[in-house]
C-alpha cells in the first residue's frame, strides 16, 4: 500500500506545483493591469493638454522636458506593449488551469482505483 501512497503524494505535490504557478501567473496579471490603468490615465490627462503644454519626464534624478507627441507616443507604446503581456499571461493561465484540472482529474480517479482494489480485497477476504 505504500506504493500507491507515493503515487498519491507524488500526484498532489505535482498539482500543488501548478497552483503555485497559477497563483504568480494571476499576481503577474494584477500587476499588468494596475500598469495598463497608470497608463490610460495618463493617456487621458496628455490628450486634454494643450499641444504646447510642458511635459517632463522623470530619468533618475532629473526631470527632463519632453515634446507632447514624443510623451503621447512612449504611453501608447507601453499600454501596446502591456495588452499584450496581459494576452500572453492569460494564455499562461489558460494553460495552467488546464493542466490543473487534469492534475485533479487524475488524482480524484487514481483514488478510486484505490478505493476499488480495497474494496474487492477486503470482499476476498
Amino acid at each position: 500500500m505504500a506504493d500507491p501512497q507515493k503515487q498519491m503524494q507524488a500526484l498532489s505535490e505535482e498539482y500543488q506545483t501548478l497552483q503555485t504557478e497559477l497563483d504568480g501567473l494571476v499576481d503577474a496579471r494584477q500587476k499588468l493591469e494596475s500598469q495598463q490603468q497608470e497608463n490610460k490615465s495618463v493617456q487621458t490627462e496628455f490628450t486634454s493638454l494643450d499641444d504646447d503644454a510642458n511635459i517632463f519626464k522623470l530619468i533618475g534624478p532629473v526631470l527632463l522636458k519632453q515634446d507632447k507627441s514624443e510623451a503621447l507616443m512612449a504611453v501608447n507604446g507601453r499600454l501596446e506593449f502591456i495588452e499584450k503581456e496581459i494576452k500572453r499571461i492569460e494564455g499562461q493561465i489558460k494553460e495552467n488551469e488546464e493542466k490543473t484540472d487534469k492534475k485533479r482529474s487524475d488524482m480524484i480517479q487514481f483514488q478510486s482505483q484505490i478505493q476499488q482494489q480495497a474494496a474487492a480485497a477486503s470482499a476476498s477476504a
